[in-house]
């Protein structure tokens, strides 16, 4: 596994849609080990693959250690409530806001097997499906935020 490198707002790649994921290769499945890696070596609970330069539709997840969450093409199909909370990003350091999420959201995806299943997240675990996917879209928290917070 590599320790990638993590975009900072203001390059371009962080703004482009990603493309799906038509085969899961052995390089999708070594990208998802290495984002993995990155993510917990940069003290995050998510990563999406536009954060490392690979305009593909990947995501990594972990709100909880030890309980990784790997997301390949992933679709929100369902979400209900609302949450407004802090939130901050490893391509926009040193910086938080407040945004409005979903509480509970639905994510259909495949898994490293090329398996289609469903998952279901509420709190943390919702804003963090949100935040990610719009990466994959090319957005980021700031487009959404209420109220920016500096930290430096």
């Amino acid at each position: 596994m590599a320790k990638l490198r993590i975009l900072k707002v203001g390059d371009s790649t962080l703004r482009k849609v990603c493309r799906p994921v038509d085969t899961i290769t052995p390089r999708v499945l070594t990208l998802l080990d290495d984002m993995a890696e990155t993510m917990r070596a940069a003290n995050g609970v998510g990563l999406a693959a536009p954060q490392v330069g690979v305009l593909r539709r990947i995501v990594v997840i972990e709100v909880e250690e030890g309980q990784l969450i790997e997301l390949i093409n992933p679709k929100i199909i369902a979400y209900s409530g609302e949450q407004e909370s802090e939130e901050g990003c490893l391509s926009v350091p040193g910086r938080w806001g407040i945004t409005r999420r979903p509480m509970h959201v639905t994510v259909r995806a495949l898994n490293r097997k090329g398996e289609t299943f469903d998952i279901t997240g509420s709190g943390l675990l919702a804003k963090a499906f949100c935040h990610e996917l719009d990466h994959l879209d090319g957005k980021l928290y700031i487009d959404c935020a209420l109220q920016m917070l500096d930290t430096e």
